[in-house]
């Protein structure tokens, strides 16, 4: 019986990699909250709804705004017990006075576990396993597992301990705060390049974006791209995210519901890729997994990992995949 790539493609430490929702999109009001959860259940989950409380809560109504966010959350069909659901929060920083209470109400109130906490503002790996060292306390106090953790690069000091950040055993995301670290440099970054095309194109820009994709990639990480500010240009948005996508990056934010589609679309495998990682990898278990020849190429189990991750993407994104690959790989 031919063996199947699962049992011979020896495992990176990455192949969840692959599989993760490529779409953050944020909700920072009530309204807009309602609004991505049901637009997350209609296109059946394939996007991640971040619950904003940085940015999303007034000031001095922190407590307030967190209450009645999480009671939408309790009372909307997709979030009840037994439904599909994918859904993040990004809290206050860590010294703002609200960060502890963010914690404790998503901790015991919230209706079922969140799939990531985004912990923005972090100055320092120190800082950073700081935050998460009390997230866990909270959780572990509600019985609850504590939720991957994001880590919203954008002061200096993240950028600067990025990769000791990506090694924190915690840490499943590391998303860039593009127009905070703009900000950060004092008029040094012209206010253009918080969006395209200055953003792919500023080197201190182009740099910090490079060394976020590069410590989550040595660590097994996902790292996240920032919006397109201009959320009314969708042809932007997916230019944007095809240049996330080019850099590194395994998903991206979306800040209106519009940007959803087109971020899905840049980050999916094409048509043609998928076509020609099913013939190499029929051709590779034809060979019992030893190097073969295609197209004048030479292929062995390093691009095997490459294109099984890529079959295994279009499969979590409910692709077509030609009847060849489903039978082969998918069948059972």
């Amino acid at each position: 019986m031919p063996l199947h790539p699962r049992d011979v493609l020896r495992s990176t430490g990455a192949d969840d990699h692959w599989l993760v929702p490529n779409c953050e999109h944020y909700a920072g009001s009530p309204r807009k909250l309602l609004k991505a959860l049901d637009l997350q259940a209609a296109r059946g989950f394939d996007f991640d709804v971040t619950l904003d409380l940085e940015d999303g809560a007034p000031a001095g109504a922190e407590s307030e705004a967190v209450r009645e966010m999480v009671g939408i959350v309790n009372q909307h069909a997709s979030f009840q017990p037994g439904q599909n659901h994918r859904l993040g929060c990004r809290v206050h920083p860590f010294d703002h006075n609200a960060f502890a209470d963010d914690l404790h109400c998503l901790a015991f109130d919230l209706a079922a576990p969140l799939a990531y906490l985004t912990l923005p503002k972090a100055e320092s790996v120190e800082q950073a396993q700081a935050a998460v060292q009390l997230a866990s306390q909270v959780f572990r106090a509600a019985q609850k597992p504590l939720p991957s953790i994001q880590i919203l690069a954008e002061t200096h000091g993240a950028v600067r301990d990025v990769f000791p950040i990506a090694a924190l055993p915690e840490v499943r995301f590391i998303s860039f705060g593009q127009m905070d670290f703009t900000s950060a440099h004092g008029g040094a970054i012209p206010a253009s390049c918080m969006k395209s095309p200055g953003q792919f194109g500023h080197p201190l820009l182009r740099r910090a974006k490079l060394e976020i994709a590069a410590a989550c990639h040595a660590y097994g990480k996902t790292p996240t791209h920032n919006p397109t500010v201009d959320y009314n240009n969708t042809a932007q948005t997916l230019q944007d995210a095809k240049q996330a996508r080019w850099l590194g990056f395994g998903r991206m934010w979306s800040i209106h519901p519009d940007q959803v589609g087109p971020i899905l679309k840049a980050f999916a495998p094409a048509s043609e890729e998928i076509t020609k990682a099913t013939a190499i990898l029929l051709a590779a278990q034809a060979a019992d997994w030893g190097p073969i020849a295609f197209e004048d190429e030479l292929h062995d189990r390093a691009s095997y990992r490459y294109f099984w991750g890529l079959l295994l993407k279009a499969d979590a994104m409910h692709l077509d995949l030609p009847d060849e690959a489903q039978a082969a790989f998918f069948s059972t």
